[in-house]
């Protein structure tokens, strides 16, 4: 049995991305890319609202399709990283949550119309390593629902003012730290257990 595990990159101010839908200001660097990596050997399975999983499917192709590589990969000390990244994400499940898709194109994805908080928490019951759940509105399902059982958050050292928030508005929960790391990039990666009852 794993954990439910919401986790998001994102400014210091609590966007992911800004008023107009960009995430540039926040690309890992590659001791930032290693260091998700091997958070990421733990998970067995990644839940996706629409919008996150159409930006995710850029790994059922990078570092295997040539075109997909940069023409500096030997130089480039993130490619690696990345490659390695893309590896492990081919080799999870994946569940698509969406009203609007009537189709997903990656292998090991299933496509899901509704979300079912019970369904959810029983998926990640049977799995045999912890399930990510990505996308601030998906989330936010979970997150009100009371089925998440971790956050994380990795803070960039930018304040953007306004944007996608990470967590949803007035949802409020009563959390404990359980992790931090301070990255070179001045990066802060903050983890907290959800406190219930």
């Amino acid at each position: 049995m794993g954990h439910l595990i919401y986790a998001a990159i994102g400014s210091l101010d609590g966007f992911i991305a800004d008023a107009d839908g960009d995430f540039g200001f926040a690309m890992p660097s590659a001791e930032l890319h290693a260091y998700l990596n091997a958070r990421d050997r733990r998970v067995s399975a990644d839940l996706y609202g629409r919008r996150l999983y159409e930006v995710m499917r850029f790994w059922e192709t990078y570092g295997v399709d040539p075109a997909s590589m940069p023409d500096d990969a030997a130089q480039d000390p993130l490619f690696e990283v990345s490659k390695e990244y893309g590896e492990l994400w081919r080799g999870r499940d994946k569940v698509v949550f969406s009203t609007t898709l009537d189709a997903v194109d990656t292998a090991r994805t299933g496509l899901v119309d509704h979300f079912s908080p019970a369904a959810v928490r029983q998926f990640v019951e049977d799995q045999p390593g912890d399930v990510s759940i990505g996308g601030p509105t998906l989330a936010a399902h979970a997150l009100r629902a009371g089925i998440v059982d971790r956050i994380e958050y990795y803070a960039f050292p930018v304040v953007i003012g306004s944007g996608a928030p990470w967590l949803p508005p007035g949802w409020r929960q009563e959390l404990r730290l359980i992790e931090e790391h301070r990255f070179l990039s001045g990066v802060m990666h903050s983890a907290y257990e959800v406190l219930r009852g």
